[in-house]
């Protein structure tokens, strides 16, 4: 919601799209507000086009409406130099929908990136860092709970480990997502795509979340964030939704605190409860139900019949749930 207000509040737009009238200016916010929901694909297409544009400026494009797909390709062949290949990927899906979306509100007659190839980039294993079970207990363990600070970084990360959740999903919790039903403590998460889940808590979630809310003095406030910022100077919750990068860095000081040398990401202990999950016997099928993965047809082929330097480079760190698919292939080849 905050990149939607920040691309509407602002009245600046481009310098190209600006010279190209103010039909094309508005079809250029409309891309943003009403077009692209997800806020992290906004924020990321919103500040792609802005260097886009810029660098369009830079050379002599005169308005939006003159860029060629020599503009584009030369673009993203300078982007080469500096950025990863899905980072490169990702500039070219972004100037591609919103060049595509000008072409269907008539501000240009033709999408000039649509021609354009990007790098090429294949993926066999995932790249997030996975923790040992033991090193997952070690770290959670570490964590001093005689602050409400440490209660929050606790069950935070303990939700991450056994819920499954995605970071995003985590933090967007409100308390009355944390309720009772049967006489055992489950959890609600909105993940990605407005898809509703729901599932158990573990018993150590439970004790994390219980100590949480309960230490924090938070039942009185259902609808009100699960995950709060601390207040500077008061070290006590405020209303703010904890946001991201704060957690991101949270995690940083708490995985160098427990010693922890493994660069530590929001996702990992996601990829951590995911592969306890697998090496403990769990399947396939219920690992992407629990969380909540679109689809386990990523590749459906059996490990045998994958090339034999597919099978053999699979190794024991670094491979996730893309997550679930490296995970199970990777399991496979070690029990061999």
């Amino acid at each position: 919601m905050n990149s939607l207000v920040a691309v509407l509040a602002s009245p600046r737009v481009p310098q190209l799209v600006a010279a190209a009238g103010n039909h094309a200016s508005m079809r250029f916010l409309e891309f943003f507000a009403a077009n692209i929901r997800n806020p992290h694909t906004r924020r990321a297409y919103a500040r792609a086009a802005d260097e886009f544009l810029a660098w369009c400026a830079s050379v002599g494009v005169p308005s939006i409406g003159a860029v060629q797909p020599v503009h584009v390709a030369s673009w993203i062949e300078a982007g080469t130099h500096e950025l990863a290949a899905p980072s490169i990927k990702q500039r070219l899906a972004a100037i591609r929908h919103l060049f595509d979306w000008l072409v269907t509100g008539q501000v240009m007659p033709v999408d000039p990136a649509a021609s354009v190839r990007g790098p090429r980039h294949v993926v066999t294993c995932g790249q997030t860092s996975v923790l040992d079970p033991a090193e997952a207990r070690a770290l959670l363990d570490s964590i001093d709970t005689s602050s409400v600070v440490g209660l929050r970084d606790r069950a935070l990360i303990g939700l991450m480990v056994y819920s499954f959740a995605r970071i995003g999903a985590a933090l967007g919790m409100a308390i009355d997502d944390v309720y009772t039903q049967n006489r055992r403590l489950w959890v609600r998460l909105r993940e990605k795509g407005g898809k509703r889940h729901a599932m158990p808590c573990h018993h150590n979630l439970e004790e994390y979340l219980t100590a949480y809310l309960d230490g924090a003095e938070l039942r009185g406030d259902p609808k009100g964030p699960l995950f709060r910022t601390i207040g500077r100077g008061t070290g006590k919750l405020t209303r703010t939704v904890l946001p991201q990068a704060n957690a991101y860095a949270m995690i940083g000081r708490r995985a160098a605190a427990a010693g922890i040398e493994t660069k530590l990401g929001n996702h990992s202990f996601r990829a951590t409860g995911i592969t306890a999950y697998l090496k403990n016997g769990g399947t396939l099928e219920k690992a992407a139900a629990m969380a909540n993965h679109a689809s386990t047809r990523t590749d459906t082929r059996p490990l045998s019949k994958l090339p034999l330097k597919n099978r053999t480079a699979l190794q024991p760190h670094g491979c996730i749930f893309h997550e679930v698919i490296s995970i199970n292939r990777r399991l496979a080849s070690e029990m061999r």
